[in-house]
């Protein structure tokens, strides 16, 4: 499972036109999952997510968590984090998993992350096109793979 964390003032994701989630500051999670997640993929980004310290504390310098800050969480399922650009230049989504099997664990991810944070998570629509808004703050973006943790 993959998630790209990004730091923001304001989010929001719109489907026909309709903004369907939005947040004021806090992380826009980009949500990609393979087959091979489990449980324990997910849960291992849950802790991750919610304590990775990338907040400012009072002297400035990123030291708090989105818990500590009591900041807001958006997540939008995005498959294309599991692109191959191996070959040629069209991306090939083979390791991304299909939606049968990633929409129940992109729910299970948003509904432990629920329970940490104590609030709802709103999300975009599964597998629809969406239109996401963000104003980065910092810029800070962080990259986090629960198959290869660092």
């Amino acid at each position: 499972m993959r998630v790209l964390v990004q730091r923001v003032r304001q989010a929001s994701v719109t489907v026909a036109q309709q903004v369907v989630g939005s947040i004021d500051a806090g992380l826009l999670l980009l949500v990609g999952v393979e087959d091979s997640d489990t449980a324990e993929d997910i849960g291992w980004l849950v802790r991750k997510v919610s304590q990775l310290r990338i907040f400012n504390d009072d002297a400035g310098v990123m030291n708090r968590s989105v818990l500590e800050v009591g900041g807001d969480v958006l997540a939008v399922s995005q498959f294309t984090l599991f692109a191959s650009t191996k070959k040629g230049n069209r991306p090939g989504y083979s390791r991304a998993a299909r939606p049968e099997v990633s929409q129940p664990l992109f729910d299970s991810f948003v509904g432990e992350l629920q329970a940490v944070l104590g609030k709802p998570v709103p999300t975009g629509v599964f597998g629809a096109d969406m239109q996401v808004a963000l104003v980065n703050d910092g810029p800070v973006t962080i990259w986090l793979d629960s198959k290869a943790p660092e």
